[in-house]
């Protein structure tokens, strides 16, 4: 059954001329970074209120104070986008701009795109991670002396392998990880086994559903919305329920054309060291034996207007899934 022809029957006609029901899961604003964009906070605020999200994670509002009140008023969680440094005062002032708005965590990055599309040497990689590792350190400390939650995202850059190491390294009770539920796809970690082994250190989520298909540089993979994709989404969901049962769940549903690993080219290993070709293998097994049941959407054919409706629509649809199917 697709996302075409299935329908919420009962939740549609209840809700009809009425708000949505209140989900327990929450939205980023990441999940319209294609084609809406929002950057006013308040803003997506009251859109998110109106899809009955249970919270929004997004960028510091420019009243803080009163964005505070306002989420607390509507009953929904915020959890701040923020940045990493290598000055501490400026880790310092985002922190506590971001207490003030009533976050009970801030998300940060090392790297905001792909590692084996942004480094073309390995010296250029090794300076990254030095210099990584030196704004995690940093943030760390801040955060402890703050005493304000920040969670590092896998964003395509660590493997598992390395982001357990940076999580024994530097987690604490003010430092874990955002753990996104399909980003590690891409450097080929198994995104299940991924998800398990640092759910402990979850202190924020990106849940989004995967998909992917064979591509001759090594394979596609996109965002999908919840039922469509081919992750186990319950398990995944489960098993940071079970380590960290406060941990809020927050949508991370990208609507774009699907995404190109190019694990069969020369310049992906560039930045991989001594890692082994197992994990490789059994991705590629993955991606020939465990395929999508329609290729992978593009919105190459869609119009403005038709990508702003579609990009909402996947947001509701998750909603909706992650209530009725999910506990969410």
């Amino acid at each position: 059954m697709t996302r075409r022809t299935f329908s919420f029957t009962a939740t549609a006609a209840a809700t009809a001329f009425a708000a949505p029901p209140k989900s327990q899961m929450g939205v980023a604003t990441t999940c319209y970074l294609s084609y809406w964009k929002p950057r006013d906070a308040d803003l997506f605020l009251d859109h998110c209120q109106a899809l009955g999200a249970a919270g929004v994670q997004s960028a510091l509002p420019k009243e803080p104070a009163k964005f505070r009140a306002r989420c607390e008023q509507a009953g929904m969680y915020y959890e701040a986008m923020l940045g990493l440094s290598t000055d501490a005062e400026t880790m310092r002032r985002q922190m506590r701009m971001a207490k003030e708005a009533g976050a009970l965590a801030g998300r940060v990055g090392c790297l905001s795109g792909r590692r084996y599309e942004t480094f073309d040497t390995l010296d250029k990689w090794k300076a990254f991670v030095a210099d990584s590792r030196a704004k995690v350190a940093l943030a760390a400390k801040v955060a402890g002396e703050e005493k304000f939650t920040l969670a590092l995202e896998n964003h395509k850059d660590w493997t598992l392998e390395e982001m357990v190491a940076l999580m024994k390294e530097f987690s604490g009770e003010y430092f874990g990880m955002l753990l996104d539920t399909g980003n590690n796809i891409s450097l080929l970690d198994d995104p299940h086994e991924f998800c398990e082994q640092l759910a402990p250190y979850a202190t924020s989520t990106h849940l989004k559903d995967m998909a992917w298909q064979p591509h001759p540089q090594g394979f596609e993979m996109s965002e999908m919305v919840f039922g469509e994709g081919q992750l186990d989404m319950p398990r995944i969901i489960n098993a940071i329920r079970k380590a960290r049962p406060k941990t809020k769940m927050t949508l991370e549903m990208i609507t774009r054309n699907p995404l190109l690993v190019t694990c069969n080219t020369e310049k992906f290993w560039l930045t991989m060291g001594g890692r082994s070709g197992l994990p490789l293998a059994k991705t590629m097994k993955m991606v020939y034996t465990d395929k999508p049941r329609q290729p992978l959407p593009r919105m190459d054919h869609l119009d403005d207007g038709q990508k702003l409706r579609l990009e909402d629509d996947n947001v509701k649809w998750c909603l909706n899934v992650a209530r009725e199917r999910y506990g969410l």
